[in-house]
């Protein structure tokens, strides 16, 4: 199954627990394609940014229910993919204001 390496990274998840993990850890925080595995994940980045990846770690959140009134919806499930970059390796994403 062999996408392009954009369609598997969705944006990088800014956070404050992921731009502490940017400075302490090497690591980056991306939402990525719900059906992505972490070798297709290690390739897209490696591929996008240049740089080397260490190890990959993903999570699948699943969606939260939400109501409007008497009519109930769903948010749709994702999944968030933390890289840890090797050490001399660093992606510089758009830092805060």
């Amino acid at each position: 199954m062999s996408r392009a390496p954009r369609e598997i990274l969705i944006r990088p998840l800014m956070t404050e627990k992921s731009m502490r993990q940017k400075d302490e850890l090497n690591a980056v925080a991306f939402r990525v394609r719900p059906d992505a595995n972490k070798v297709e994940i290690r390739a897209a980045v490696e591929a996008v940014f240049n740089v080397k990846v260490a190890s990959v770690r993903t999570a699948s959140f699943e969606g939260k229910l939400k109501r409007m009134g008497r009519y109930q919806g769903r948010r749709p499930s994702w999944k968030k993919a933390i890289v840890t970059l090797q050490p001399g390796h660093k992606i510089e994403l758009v830092e805060g204001a």
